[in-house]
């Protein structure tokens, strides 16, 4: 194989591992960014605590939670 479909199918696998996609939800604002190899998920749900909100990120390499800040935030709109 040449040097440079090499270098096209590294960056192409490259690609397909670390390009994520968004999913958004209908729970308030949350939005995934999912990829084959990891996951960002900005959070923004409706808590089931009661009145308010889980808010924060979180981020997962290789299935494997690597920094979670989400808190519940009271609704403070009253």
């Amino acid at each position: 194989m040449k040097k440079k479909h090499k270098i096209i199918l590294i960056l192409l696998v490259c690609a397909v591992l670390l390009i994520p996609i968004p999913s958004w939800y209908k729970d308030g604002g949350t939005v995934k960014y999912t990829a084959i190899t990891y996951s960002v998920t900005k959070q923004h749900s409706i808590s089931e605590q009661g009145s308010g909100y889980n808010v924060g990120t979180r981020v997962r390499i290789l299935f494997w939670t690597v920094y979670d800040d989400v808190k519940f935030e009271p609704d403070v709109s009253n």
